[in-house]
């Protein structure tokens, strides 16, 4: 299970675990047979012991770009449904990833509100139109590709050599990771109109 908000797509958060003596387990390897194919798994229920697995003692909030939450929650695996473990209680690091997302958000640069509400009212008039009028949503789409073409390199450009931010600031206004940042502007820095 993981959770994301639109527009924060390097920030995708889900359930971290740490052993008993504080640390954070790698990925757990799930041998499926006898293919060469071998399954890893991160998820918070893979860490329960059984199979000679590291057994987890609390889980808290964690977040792609490497946040992770100090606030820590004790878990009960006698609890833990292991046909079902996604009905076990993890509101509390989920409320914390919340809460860093909101900080990460806080911290990003706002939209004009006028342009923020056109980009909403697009995608409900979108999100109307996509069942009853697929080729209108196409056409609508390619006039939006053709409007990004048009400005994201002129932006980018701007933000790379006229502005000469560090990437680190960049980031924070655009409210993703460095890597994500970086990857952004080089994709729109040569994106061809």
């Amino acid at each position: 299970m993981t959770w994301k908000r639109d527009g924060f797509e390097s920030h995708e958060g889900e359930v971290g675990v740490l052993l008993a003596d504080g640390s954070e387990p790698g990925p757990v390897y799930f041998d499926l047979g006898s293919s060469s194919q071998v399954h890893k798994s991160t998820a918070w229920w893979a860490y329960d012991g059984t199979f000679r697995r590291p057994t987890a003692t609390t889980m808290r909030g964690s977040c792609a770009c490497g946040w992770r939450s100090e606030r820590t929650y004790p878990i009960d695996w006698r609890q833990v449904d292991r046909h079902n473990p996604d009905a076990y209680d993890v509101l509390g690091p989920e409320l914390d990833w919340q809460t860093h997302l909101d900080e990460v958000t806080a911290r990003a640069v706002p939209l004009p509100e006028d342009l923020a509400g056109l980009l909403r009212q697009l995608r409900e008039r979108l999100d109307e139109l996509v069942d009853d009028s697929p080729l209108t949503v196409v056409k609508a789409t390619a006039e939006l590709e053709a409007t990004v073409a048009f400005f994201a390199p002129l932006a980018a450009r701007i933000v790379a050599r006229s502005m000469q931010l560090p990437l680190a600031h960049v980031a924070e206004a655009l409210g993703m990771t460095e890597q994500a940042a970086g990857s952004r502007l080089r994709r729109y820095e040569h994106m061809m109109p």
